[in-house]
């Protein structure tokens, strides 16, 4: 927006003393709206004049909704269209969150029913008179040389919503968001050049009905000073169509899987979100975020054009390359919700909270240090997984040593189902197996060999408490080499400390508390060193650790949660003299269950990326 033309309309505003119910346009106006641009404005007024000039009003009728939708749903808030029907009444257009609120409006004409208004709200367009115009609306319109497409033309862009309490008879406005009004702008030129191609149905008289239409537009951004480049596409469907795919019934096996899992929760998101830049928590539904990469999010516009001014100038193409990979990183056939907005409420919808290794996946138990839960009653292995049997992995070694290369291939392997959530915790042991048989080059070729691998394992916290799972490990290994994992970290709690488990023939684990840096020299070197979910930039005390790894010149390997977080990590071992031989590729082992970060859009899985150095 241009700032001094927002202080001379905001006097006006104080002026006139606008407010909701005080006028058609209730006090609203898109020169308050924060972040949009005054090209933004005249494409839209001038997409709004055309529209006017075709008169849809002349064929269509209030009963003749058109859905609508705009690129993918992840492309917006809360991956969800923010609107999907569209009505036009009264020289009017309304766009509605659901049909359902479309047929609630039905042949009401301006907003006389107050009760038909949808609690959610909706998105109109009214035109009119000049003289109706709020005097914000009518300066702005001559101060930037809008289009308007007549007398009768003058337009006002709203959202109209009906509170649960509307004693007092009246709506409720407000102006619409930049992303309700990007999306806005997509549909209109969609609806100016669909709305004429509508044919009359057969048998059907008066032109009470149309043929059904599905059309799929390329629609143009304007490059005016926007912010958005390339095309949307549009789809515009007559009448309203349900896009969601029916649930496909879990198959047998992950491997059989062929329907592509979106990775979203059935409920609407309501953990509230957080401003990158102050901390400040947004409503789910309210957060604004960078209108270029959709990856960061604000509390308002002050605190997204300090945070571009101080450093999101230089990173935001980077995270918009990093969104870009979203569905790239989804793991897709597992048939369990694999989006996790808070752990303890995905544990209780899987069944699972507060039974068995899981959990170690919330803060409920943050009172037993790590290492030392309470066993699961019956000690047996389906216990201490606390799913069904023939969802946890079979208590039993392989004949042959396996190189995997995905989840899918492990799931066949082990005979698992695809509903089967094993994969949250296995991340761990099979990211190090994958790391030991695949990645590291000197270590497959010792287990080939049947040698022993001794691995220095930094920084454990849940994976003490894991060890079951980490029997896998020894499983897998088949009738090749064997693992020494030396569990190296201030969080091995002192009962721990010293001791040794041989968790089964092909593996055994010691444990050592204290930082690596002050152990180091008191232990046998290793053949590989291994930190999983790392978080190097977030530590202080890797600098230590990274420099007894240069020392050692041996092979070492790194998982983090999201590129971000890796691009730090490279800056961090390139500062101490450590050159990144395995690049930052995303890790077959990630968790499939991506984790919602309050201030980020950016995908976010345990494990999901891993990296080397001395490889």
């Amino acid at each position: 927006m241009d700032w001094h033309l927002k202080e001379v309309f905001g006097l006006f505003q104080q002026q006139f003393g606008l407010g909701p119910g005080n006028g058609p346009s209730s006090g609203t106006s898109l020169l308050k709206v924060d972040a949009l641009s005054t090209g933004f404005i005249k494409a839209i007024f001038g997409t709004l004049a055309v529209l006017w000039r075709s008169n849809p009003w002349k064929r269509l009728k209030p009963s003749h909704l058109l859905g609508i939708k705009v690129d993918k749903d992840s492309d917006w808030p809360d991956a969800r269209q923010p609107f999907v029907v569209a009505q036009l009444i009264d020289h009017g257009i309304y766009f509605f969150r659901s049909e359902a609120d479309a047929q609630g409006m039905m042949g009401i004409h301006g907003l006389g029913n107050m009760k038909s208004i949808p609690l959610k709200g909706l998105l109109r367009v009214t035109y009119g008179l000049e003289a109706e115009l709020s005097p914000v609306n009518r300066k702005m319109i001559k101060t930037l040389g809008l289009e308007i497409a007549g007398a009768k033309a003058y337009p006002v862009i709203d959202v109209v919503y009906s509170p649960k309490d509307i004693a007092d008879g009246f709506p409720s406005f407000r102006n619409p968001t930049v992303e309700e009004l990007h999306w806005f702008y997509a549909a209109l030129r969609a609806l100016t050049q669909i709305h004429p191609l509508l044919q009359q149905a057969d048998g059907v008289q008066g032109g009470a009905m149309f043929k059904d239409l599905t059309k799929n537009l390329e629609i143009s951004w304007p490059s005016e000073d926007t912010g958005l480049q390339g095309n949307a596409t549009v789809r515009v469907t007559f009448p309203p169509k349900d896009e969601h795919e029916e649930q496909v019934n879990p198959p047998p096996k992950l491997a059989e899987v062929v329907s592509e899992n979106r990775n979203t929760a059935e409920s609407e998101s309501k953990v509230p979100r957080q401003c990158t830049l102050c901390g400040i928590e947004v409503p789910a539904d309210r957060a604004p975020r960078c209108s270029r990469c959709k990856a960061v999010i604000y509390c308002s516009h002050a605190c997204q054009k300090k945070h571009w001014k101080e450093t999101h100038k230089v990173s935001c193409e980077l995270y918009k390359a990093m969104m870009e990979r979203e569905e790239e990183l989804e793991i897709k056939g597992f048939s369990f919700v694999c989006v996790m907005e808070h752990s303890c409420n995905w544990l209780e919808s899987m069944g699972l909270h507060g039974k068995g290794m899981w959990r170690r996946l919330c803060t409920c138990f943050k009172q037993y240090p790590f290492g030392l839960l309470p066993p699961a009653e019956g000690g047996s292995m389906a216990r201490v997984w606390a799913v069904e049997h023939g969802k946890y992995p079979p208590d039993s070694p392989l004949q042959e040593y396996l190189v995997l290369s995905s989840w899918a291939e492990y799931y066949e392997l082990r005979g698992l189902p695809a509903d089967s959530p094993v994969a949250l915790i296995l991340s761990f042991p099979l990211s190090l197996y994958s790391i030991v048989t695949s990645l590291c080059v000197p270590t497959k070729t010792m287990l080939s060999k049947g040698r022993e691998v001794i691995v220095h394992y930094l920084g454990p916290e849940g994976e003490l408490d894991w060890l079951p799972a980490f029997s896998e490990i020894g499983y897998l290994l088949g009738g090749s080499g064997s693992l020494h994992v030396m569990m190296i970290g201030p969080e091995v709690p002192i009962a721990l400390a010293g001791g040794m488990t041989a968790v089964n023939p092909k593996l055994r684990v010691t444990f050592v508390r204290g930082l690596y840096q002050e152990e180091a020299n008191a232990l046998p070197t290793p053949n590989v060193v291994v930190a999983l979910n790392s978080q190097l930039e977030a530590h202080g005390s890797w600098t230590g650790a990274l420099e007894v790894i240069k020392a050692q010149a041996v092979p070492a390997f790194f998982t983090d949660y999201a590129e971000p977080c890796c691009v730090n990590a490279k800056q961090m071992l390139r500062a101490t003299g450590l050159q990144i031989t395995h690049p930052v590729s995303a890790n077959p082992f990630r968790s499939p269950v991506r984790n919602q970060i309050a201030d980020t859009n950016l995908p976010w899985y345990s494990n999901g990326f891993v990296f080397g150095v001395n490889t």
